[in-house]
């Protein structure tokens, strides 16, 4: 790797890895690292750990979850009104009711017997002796009487949930791999679970680099530090747990420590000093710690990231330029994040739109061009034109990241795509606020 990363600094990325298969490429190393560190039952190679189910939403489980008890766990009322034995009913209707007798009680409290009904609410416990509901509506209570008019003949267990209506005791709810949302919460609640098994967060080592970086005000010449600030809250919204370590300066010893330091986390993020400059150490230090996988992405914004891996720990040189920096994470970050955790990416939503001006782009290269939003004004709702226009950022440079940060989305160019013209339906991907 020493000799193809002096050519590089002398010739440049004249040869670069497609996106697919530089992700490829790190996956296989990321699953050979962990390849045996499970244990048995949970796809994920970040451990596992125990969390109160209130806890647990956006977690993913490690293990299959099966109902430890039915739901309902008894005959339960579906609505309001009368237990009654439906037997009792026959023939009943508002010309001709049946007379019952009203039972002292309500729900499990009562008990039903021949010709008699008790009181119950949606949810309660069916009395015994009782196989039907009659509703609330088809009823004329008398209760100074103790009596109770019937005008709707029911059928046995109408108006009545049965036992594991909802889920059955046994039943397999979820796999492992599965990411926990709130509804899911309510239902493991409600199937006798306190505490869940689930993928312990993946941890990241966030590294900026370079010795123009600042964190007050900046002189001519330096640059006040952002892309460990973006990156961590990335990988926090992403559901791993970053670390967000002080500025490394350009020099080599500095970062073979800073990395080694972080070698206790699942991931090492550097940002700057990725490319093939004179101050561009990192490709050389992964590579005398570990092993560069690939340097050099035909993707743009961007395409100075390194991937390498040092004892077992992926270890991604991101670059300096902000928006290649978010670009990177975005591709290779994220979807290590989820490997870890023993999932795959979900797809980005995206909104389509028209594309308002060309959007060039050099065949062999992944291009995600910035673009804003706009709501289309049209008289005709019948039409299958979108209803939003996309135009792309006026700022297009990879330093510039108001063009990130005041865009709506990207829209990706595809490799094998000379540039997209205008007038064309696109996918607007909303990356940001998707986990």
């Amino acid at each position: 790797m020493e000799g193809a990363d002096s050519e590089r600094k002398k010739s440049g990325f004249k040869v670069r890895t497609p996106v697919d298969e530089a992700r490829r490429i790190l996956r296989t190393a990321v699953e050979s690292a962990h390849n045996g560190n499970g244990d048995g039952d949970t796809p994920a190679k970040s451990g596992r750990e125990t969390v109160d189910v209130e806890r647990a939403d956006g977690r993913v489980l490690a293990a299959p979850v099966t109902a430890a008890r039915n739901v309902p766990h008894y005959q339960r009322a579906a609505m309001d009104g009368y237990a009654v034995r439906a037997a009792d009913t026959f023939g009943a209707s508002a010309r001709s009711p049946e007379v019952l007798r009203i039972a002292d009680g309500t729900g499990d409290d009562a008990t039903v017997t021949a010709e008699t009904a008790a009181r119950v609410h949606t949810g309660s416990a069916l009395p015994d002796g009782a196989d039907a509901v009659v509703m609330i509506e088809h009823v004329e209570a008398f209760e100074s009487a103790g009596e109770l008019e019937v005008e709707d003949a029911v059928a046995e267990g109408e108006n009545v949930a049965p036992i594991g209506e909802d889920v059955d005791a046994d039943q397999r709810l979820y796999e492992a791999g599965h990411r926990l949302r709130p509804s899911d919460l309510g239902l493991l609640r409600s199937v006798g679970y306190a505490q869940v098994s689930v993928a312990k967060r993946p941890t990241v080592g966030v590294i900026p680099t370079g010795e123009e970086l600042v964190e007050g005000d900046p002189d001519p010449g330096e640059v006040i530090e952002t892309n460990g600030l973006t990156v961590s809250r990335l990988v926090e919204r992403w559901g791993g747990r970053a670390t967000y370590r002080d500025v490394v300066t350009d020099d080599a010893e500095s970062l073979r420590v800073a990395i080694q330091r972080d070698l206790t986390n699942d991931v090492v993020i550097t940002t700057g000093g990725s490319s093939v400059g004179k101050r561009d150490l990192l490709p050389e230090v992964i590579d005398e710690l570990g092993e560069v996988l690939v340097h050099g992405v035909g993707l743009k914004p961007g395409h100075p990231v390194c991937l390498g891996i040092v004892e077992d720990t992926p270890v991604l040189a991101l670059p300096g330029y902000p928006v290649a920096c978010i670009v990177n994470a975005v591709q290779f970050l994220r979807p290590v994040i989820r490997w870890l955790e023993g999932t795959d990416p979900d797809p980005h939503p995206t909104t389509q739109a028209t594309l308002e001006r060309k959007i060039p782009s050099e065949p062999g290269t992944r291009t995600f061009a910035r673009v804003q939003l706009e709501a289309r004004e049209t008289d005709d709702t019948e039409s299958d034109e979108p209803t939003f226009t996309a135009t792309p950022t006026r700022a297009s440079g990879s330093g510039v990241l108001s063009s990130v940060a005041l865009a709506d989305g990207w829209v990706v160019v595809d490799d094998d795509r000379e540039g997209i013209p205008a007038g064309e339906t696109v996918a607007v991907q909303n990356w940001e606020p998707n986990a």
